[in-house]
């Protein structure tokens, strides 16, 4: 790996401290390096939107550096989507996943990239579609939930053109293995190992007692069909991809959901296992 590309999120590194150093660890190597430029409105009185850079990365970057939090680590996956490009996360939230190295350990981080220590791990992606139009793509979740109404819910689940279950419910995650860790775990949901093939599907805060996750095969089509409201109202709820890019959907809108052609490329350097990880990050 020769180039490198730095996203940062700018309010845990405002004055990108921690970015300038790993930028000049690797041209200390005799690597080149570029930061992920900024727009204007992305400052504010209350600081820096860490969403708000500009997309564009360099053709020939071999690498995408990553500094934030698992947020910030699903930010960088869509912007690179359509790239072959590694992916490593450096955490400097509290408590991150996908963002494996410590700032604490930036250092032995980039020696074991430049020696070429490392392995790189495929983890598969959502892909949505609604109403047959907009589509947009997912690392962790595609979650459909009411926004600010406190009205329960109702959602038409078909799975490969049959239908399944209809929840009663706040709303409903549709996760990867990788996600199975963000909302899905907090919403009750299995936790999967992150290079798994499968698809969770979780209610959140279902209304009956019999509703549960349900583990379905990678290669299985979820469509979610959006139900009347109380006396056969319409409905309006929030369809998000990754926590963001928020689309609304109303009674009798649906959308497709399966297993995503793209996949996101994380760059391993530790062989600690998931379930070690997971023992250390859950104690």
């Amino acid at each position: 790996m020769e180039h490198f590309f730095i996203i940062t999120n700018l309010s845990k590194d405002k004055d990108l401290v921690e970015t300038k150093y790993i930028k000049k660890l690797l041209e200390n190597k005799g690597k080149t390096c570029e930061l992920a430029e900024y727009h204007d409105e992305a400052r504010n009185d209350t600081g820096l939107d860490n969403r708000a850079y500009k997309t564009h990365v360099p053709d020939d970057v071999d690498c995408c550096i990553v500094l934030g939090g698992d947020g910030t680590m699903l930010q960088a996956a869509r912007n690179v989507v359509d790239r072959d490009i590694p992916i490593l996360g450096v955490n400097l939230g509290t408590l991150g996943y996908l963002a494996e190295v410590e700032k604490n350990s930036v250092d032995s981080a980039i020696e074991k990239i430049i020696d070429g220590n490392y392995e790189i791990e495929d983890r598969m992606m959502l892909y949505g579609k609604i109403n047959g139009q907009e589509s947009d793509y997912a690392l962790n979740d595609i979650v459909i939930a009411r926004g600010s109404s406190i009205q329960v819910i109702n959602l038409n689940i078909y799975v490969n053109g049959l239908f399944l279950n209809s929840y009663h419910a706040d709303g409903v995650i549709i996760s990867t293995p990788t996600g199975s860790t963000g909302y899905n775990m907090s919403a009750g949901g299995p936790i999967v190992e992150p290079s798994a093939q499968m698809i969770l599907m979780t209610p959140i805060c279902p209304h009956t007692i019999n509703a549960r996750s349900i583990i379905l095969s990678q290669n299985d089509n979820v469509v979610v069909e959006i139900g009347q409201g109380r006396g056969g109202s319409e409905l309006a709820v929030e369809a998000t991809f990754d926590g963001s890019n928020c689309h609304i959907l109303k009674t009798g809108d649906r959308i497709e959901i399966k297993k995503s052609s793209k996949s996101t490329k994380i760059l391993k350097l530790n062989k600690v296992s998931f379930l070690e990880a997971l023992h250390s990050k859950l104690s």
